[in-house]
């Protein structure tokens, strides 16, 4: 264990009275809600390339953050072990069971494929002790498919076999990582995965090529005998124009026209489903409706930026509403809440990464009590279940079984009363989700 945090103890659980910034108040680990510990529902990871491989660069300016195992003066592999060091020593202090990592996150990329392969194999060796000593377990591990020039036209859409190639390699080396270390999920996150214009692309080609990539995915999973999940992560645009994951239902129709339905779900995170143009609950709502719901990145935007600013959750009430579905789809399996958030420029302290992760457990914390409640209450799904009591009835299961034609629908509304519109009661229901915010404890 390193002693770059030497002032910080482990974060202690001191209830919703405390002052203290460097204790939870919400998040009681060992507290049962709905059968199960907070622990077991909520699944903390943190994600290891936007808290120690990130400097704090930005487009505008240099870097501002204390990294200094980023120093490029360094030997890369003895900058890669310290880097890894004190992210362990942050995991143990922190308390959260996960991490998630890429590959050439951990380790520097080589001259060659096999040196690269080497870098990140001598890592996760290092990450193994790690994981043996503090008992943290890795919620995922993916490839670094988007950072590299070579991948500037993207990966497995590339039009370049010999680059399809190479991060089919880089993928299948990742995957074998990821077993070994027990990884309960792998996330292909396809970065460049899309389009800046259609004037040089074929994109039904492309699509096809992403089929037999995911394709060739599954059957490695299958053939190393990895019983996690894989794990698409949608996002709409940025890097490039148009990205083919956008969302969780553009993502199902690829999954479901290839026949992967059953064999990939979404890693959703709560920022690009606000730059698709939905709500966190919405995406989380159509994954599960569609069978592939998997796992969190847990982070914000900006109502007023419009890009990937990869804030810590602040928001008690969009969450809330995000945990509500989640605990309608049953809860996580092999999924969690990874935060795939960075500091901000500003927040140079070294403690600040414990403080910013400290707020971001409370909130979804505090976000899981409120759903429990909403549920526990059954208002809401009183008010949805009375709102669809006709469908319930027998002309409405005779609707759904197709017993009834056109025809016949069109003769019962020549002779029926005119429907009457009933209240969908909105405000009442905001009012409800509001008064829970604050009372639920």
């Amino acid at each position: 264990m390193t002693d770059f945090f030497p002032e910080i103890d482990t974060i202690p659980y001191a209830g919703p009275d405390t002052d203290n910034p460097l204790a939870f108040r919400w998040y009681d680990a060992d507290r049962v809600v709905r059968g199960r510990t907070m622990r077991d529902h909520l699944r903390f990871a943190v994600c290891y390339w936007h808290s120690f491989n990130w400097d704090g660069f930005d487009i505008f300016g240099d870097g501002t953050l204390d990294r200094p195992w980023l120093d490029r003066s360094l030997d890369p592999i003895a900058a890669a072990e310290r880097k890894m060091d004190v992210a362990f020593e942050f995991f143990a202090k922190l308390g959260t069971p996960f991490w998630c990592f890429h590959d050439f996150d951990i380790a520097p990329e080589g001259a060659t494929f096999k040196e690269s392969a080497a870098n990140v194999d001598r890592l996760a060796d290092r990450a193994a002790e790690h994981q043996q000593q503090t008992g943290v377990e890795l919620l995922w591990g993916t490839a670094k498919l988007f950072a590299n020039r070579r991948y500037m036209a993207g990966a497995a859409t590339n039009p370049d076999p010999e680059v399809f190639a190479y991060a089919a390699g880089q993928v299948a080396h990742c995957m074998d990582v990821t077993h070994r270390l027990g990884g309960h999920n792998y996330v292909l996150w396809g970065g460049r995965e899309g389009y800046d214009t259609l004037l040089n692309t074929d994109m039904a080609r492309e699509l096809d090529q992403l089929a037999r990539f995911l394709h060739l995915a599954v059957e490695h999973k299958h053939r190393i005998g990895f019983q996690g999940t894989i794990l698409i992560e949608p996002k709409p645009f940025e890097p490039t124009k148009h990205q083919y994951d956008y969302d969780s239902a553009t993502v199902f129709g690829f999954l479901q026209r290839h026949g992967l339905e059953d064999e990939i779900k979404v890693n959703i995170e709560v920022n690009h489903a606000t730059l698709s143009g939905h709500d966190f609950a919405h995406e989380i709502a159509v994954a599960a409706n569609c069978g592939i719901f998997g796992s969190i990145d847990a982070n914000a935007g900006d109502d007023r930026l419009g890009w990937d600013l990869d804030r810590f959750p602040v928001s008690v009430e969009a969450m809330s509403l995000g945990m509500l579905e989640i605990l309608r789809a049953g809860g996580f399996t092999t999924g969690g809440l990874n935060f795939d958030c960075k500091l901000r420029r500003q927040s140079i302290a070294r403690d600040d990464l414990f403080r910013a992760h400290i707020g971001g457990i409370d909130t979804m914390a505090r976000a899981l009590l409120v759903a429990d409640a909403l549920i526990t209450d059954g208002e809401l799904d009183r008010f949805r279940a009375d709102r669809y009591a006709g469908w319930d009835g027998e002309f409405g299961q005779r609707l759904l079984a197709g017993e009834l034609s056109f025809e016949a629908l069109r003769e019962r509304a020549e002779s029926a009363a005119e429907p009457q519109p009933v209240s969908g009661r909105q405000e009442h229901l905001e009012n409800l989700v509001n008064r829970y915010l604050v009372t639920a404890r």
